[in-house]
């Protein structure tokens, strides 16, 4: 009875507190920075100063108080358009030169090798802006920039060989990012051919499939990233979620124990374990494992919830009431895999 209540309160609070900032900010006034801190019947600029022994008090001079506040409000910055790369880079370098490139036969006479070495820097710098564009390490390059950054450093042949696979990888992460499937799909495949035993590309084509869904195409490619780099973490998390989706929950299992003992300190892997506990009814290895990813991660809602459910079904109702109020305060959607009924409230399993 008291979750049933503590349930409807906080669903009707969450509401609630979305909308009064809203209101409040209708008719909210920025305070004039000149009086704070001055009482009510001071004037706006005046500067309250205690009188000592020895002198006598002053009265304050009054300024005429600002009508409106002024708000300075600072756009982000456009990104600036890339350089345009440029093509054959040591000929136009050299052709840079006041006398052109010369006789063949007495090169010096022709060549201004300062102005040909400037050159180079300039094209050097522009080539490294366009990179990092390309790899977008800090994630804050629109995707677009990405994709025309990438597509640029492929047309003029920057890079060579096996040495472009991370263009098409980056290109293809752009694609994927902004929904294009067929060119993102395109481009994975291209990185895999230029370098087929690099187990990051595997990964990121297996998380590709698995969005689309395809379960099969992803675990080929979790398990060939596997093969090459058994400790591959990220991937075995992976492999672990399709194997629990298709009810395979001792091959979820093994996956899930292997990555926790490489990333023992991950709080999601050992709660995502307790979920297959919790479907294999092993309640007290959800309990134990849920126990351990809250003390890793205090605020990872579903840790609660799901320990909330495995007490539920061990019958400790204090506990399990506990935990779903605690995961509910963390996170209110959680809220909507709770049904009350009458003087029950029974729990539905949230998506992972």
């Amino acid at each position: 009875m008291k979750l049933r209540m503590y349930l409807m309160w906080r669903l009707a609070w969450w509401r609630v507190s979305v909308l009064v900032p809203l209101a409040g900010a209708a008719g909210a006034q920025i305070p004039n920075p000149n009086q704070i801190g001055q009482p009510p019947s001071s004037p706006a600029g005046a500067t309250a100063t205690s009188a000592g022994p020895n002198e006598a008090a002053t009265t304050p001079t009054p300024t005429t108080p600002k009508t409106k506040e002024q708000i300075t409000i600072t756009a982000p910055r456009a990104e600036q358009p890339l350089p345009k790369l440029r093509g054959d880079q040591f000929f136009n370098c050299m052709q840079q030169s006041p006398r052109g490139l010369g006789d063949i036969d007495s090169p010096q006479d022709g060549i201004d090798y300062n102005q040909a070495v400037i050159c180079e820097h300039q094209l050097n710098y522009e080539k490294r802006i366009v990179v990092l564009a390309c790899i977008n390490r800090d994630g804050k390059a629109g995707l677009p920039r990405v994709i025309q950054a990438c597509t640029e450093l492929l047309d003029h042949n920057i890079f060579e060989g096996k040495e472009r696979f991370f263009l098409f990888a980056d290109r293809a992460a752009a694609y994927f990012a902004l929904g294009d499937k067929q060119h993102a799909l395109d481009d994975y495949n291209k990185a895999v051919k230029l370098a087929p035993h690099n187990a990051k590309l595997y990964y990121n084509r297996g998380v590709f499939y698995a969005a689309q869904p395809d379960d099969d195409a992803a675990l080929r490619d979790f398990d060939t990233a596997i093969g090459i780099d058994p400790k591959f973490a990220s991937a075995l998390r992976q492999r672990a979620r399709i194997y629990r989706a298709r009810g395979d929950f001792s091959s979820a299992l093994a996956d899930y124990s292997e990555a926790i003992r490489l990333e023992p300190k991950t709080a999601a892997l050992w709660s995502e374990r307790g979920r297959v506990c919790l479907l294999q009814q092993d309640y007290q290895g959800a309990v134990r494992d849920e126990a351990q990813a809250i003390q890793l991660d205090p605020k990872l809602a579903q840790a609660y919830f799901l320990r909330g459910m495995a007490f539920s079904n061990l019958h400790d109702s204090g506990n399990a009431s506990g935990d779903i109020k605690s995961a509910v305060d963390l996170d209110p959607s959680l809220a909507h895999y709770v049904t009350i009924s009458g003087k029950t409230a029974s729990l539905a399993l949230p998506p992972l």
